[in-house]
């Protein structure tokens, strides 16, 4: 069974987070994740960030993920 630990871990393994924190129930999840590397970056170019992170397990695993993703500076806003 999916954990919304182990999708933090692999968001954590593929970006360097400032903060992340992923809950859920163990079929749709939310993620808040904020990143200096989503810096500039459209939200469509920051999910796949957040994709490509969790690879196959977007495909495989993980039913439904919504998150929302920021860069440092809008996080403190």
């Amino acid at each position: 069974m999916v954990t919304p630990g182990s999708i933090e871990a692999s968001i954590r393994a593929g970006i360097a987070c400032e903060y992340c924190e992923v809950s859920g129930d163990g079929q749709h999840f939310e993620a808040i994740i904020v990143s200096a590397q989503f810096r500039g970056l459209t939200r469509l170019k920051q999910h796949q960030l957040v994709f490509a992170a969790l690879g196959d397990r977007m495909r495989s695993e993980i039913h439904a993920l919504s998150m929302r993703t920021l860069a440092p500076e809008e996080w403190s806003a």
